[in-house]
């Protein structure tokens, strides 16, 4: 992907809790994909994993994006973080550039009674798929035993 692409897409959920500040990051940026997931629960620690995208793999990702219509949302009325922690996303695409932050949502229901479930039911299902598509390449691309 040509390094001057302004696409950048940017998702944080996390929490400081009794096992220390845990969270899960992904960023993508310029070609490269970044992803860190830090839990401290029974001992874990930090995981790091870097991969780069091809052009067809940052189609889709701004597919996603795009057709959600998140760019149309607005965060106002949605809850706020709160000690259950929070969420964050941040998206560059074409000649839109927005930033959401919200409280973490454990299920729909918490969606569908907020003050706005339309517009938290896009950034919910947003997320859900673009961890999923993250999820799949990062499972992609470390496979440490490839089946034939």
């Amino acid at each position: 992907m040509a390094s001057n692409d302004p696409f950048y897409l940017r998702y944080y959920t996390g929490h400081q809790g009794r096992h220390g500040h845990e969270f899960l990051e992904f960023e993508y940026s310029k070609g490269r994909l970044r992803y860190a997931n830090n839990s401290n629960y029974r001992n874990d620690s930090l995981i790091r994993k870097e991969l780069y995208l091809s052009p067809l793999a940052v189609e889709e990702l701004k597919r996603i994006v795009l057709e959600s219509e998140i760019t149309k949302e607005d965060d106002n009325s949605w809850p706020k973080k709160n000690i259950v922690g929070k969420q964050e996303l941040e998206v560059r695409v074409g000649g839109d550039h927005i930033s959401f932050e919200t409280a973490k949502l454990g299920s729909l229901v918490e969606v569908t009674n907020s003050e706005d479930p339309d517009g938290l039911r896009v950034f919910y299902y947003l997320v859900q798929d673009l961890k999923i598509f993250v999820f799949s390449l990062i499972s992609l691309h470390f496979k440490i035993k490839p089946t034939h």
